[in-house]
């Protein structure tokens, strides 16, 4: 299928591995020249080093977004470099506290300071760098990267669920101001999806459940004991990158506003 994306240019967050970097690789497959963004120049350059090989376009933008200046530096770079950004995908972020269920009591209000500002604050920066320019020519889609964890409340990951619902709320809200100028904003909501970051998360949490240390099995049992899903395994980046450049590319015109659930059925909300 020819996704119309040929000539575009993304800004992927998040890119120098996992959810990132799939996303990365399959746009720039469509044609998009893509800034890698991530903090790991190292792993962001195999990424690109991917993309090139393939015959794609890739510029490295490495830092991180948790500031406005260097957020202003890297987006500065998108700018300088290919003129404008037509595609933002703000995937950067996660939960920054590796233990599953820790007392609420526990997690201090720097924590949540710091997780909003990585998952939410930092996609707004990005936003009011490149949308201005998108609604100027006429075309341009946002695409924030969520997790399912914005619906489903289990008493863990308190710092983390709000502010991913946070960027879904925001997005909705972007979505009614730049539509008219041709900009659609929408959401993913991925599960648990397979990367190195959710084997560490798996990791903790096989100790805590006294599970056997054996991955596939570790898999499994979170996909039908902690979340039980409809599809009783752990996503693949590269479905949720499918999904990326599908809502990124104009067959999807008709679509803003929305958030899509890539989870495997682990979400018994409408």
């Amino acid at each position: 299928m020819d996704f119309m994306l040929n000539g575009k240019r993304a800004f992927v967050t998040g890119a120098s591995s996992g959810l990132g970097a799939a996303t990365a690789k399959m746009l720039a497959s469509e044609g998009v020249a893509v800034i890698v963004n991530g903090r790991n120049e190292k792993r962001a350059q195999e990424t690109i080093d991917e993309i090139e090989a393939a015959g794609g376009k890739a510029i490295p933008a490495i830092g991180d977004l948790t500031t406005d200046a260097e957020a202003a530096r890297l987006a500065k770079i998108a700018l300088d470099t290919l003129g404008g950004i037509d595609i933002l995908v703000n995937n950067a972020g996660g939960a920054l506290r590796g233990d599953d269920n820790p007392d609420w009591t526990d997690i201090s209000p720097q924590d949540y300071f710091d997780s909003f500002n990585i998952n939410v604050v930092a996609g707004i920066r990005l936003a009011q760098a490149f949308v201005p320019g998108m609604c100027e020519r006429g075309w341009g889609r946002v695409i924030n990267i969520s997790s399912t964890a914005a619906r489903q409340s289990l008493g863990a990951l308190h710092d983390y669920g709000p502010a991913k619902a946070a960027i879904e709320n925001w997005g909705l809200n972007l979505s009614k101001n730049v539509a008219k100028d041709g900009v659609t904003v929408n959401t993913i909501e991925p599960g648990m999806i397979f990367t190195a970051g959710s084997v560490e998360f798996l990791h903790t949490l096989a100790n805590q459940m006294g599970w056997p240390d054996d991955m596939v099995e570790i898999q499994r049992r979170y996909a039908t004991e902690v979340f039980p899903q409809s599809i009783e395994r752990l996503g693949k980046p590269e479905e949720i990158a499918a999904a990326v450049t599908f809502i990124a590319s104009p067959l999807s015109e008709y679509t803003t506003g929305a958030t899509w659930r890539v989870d495997g059925g682990t979400s018994w909300a409408m």
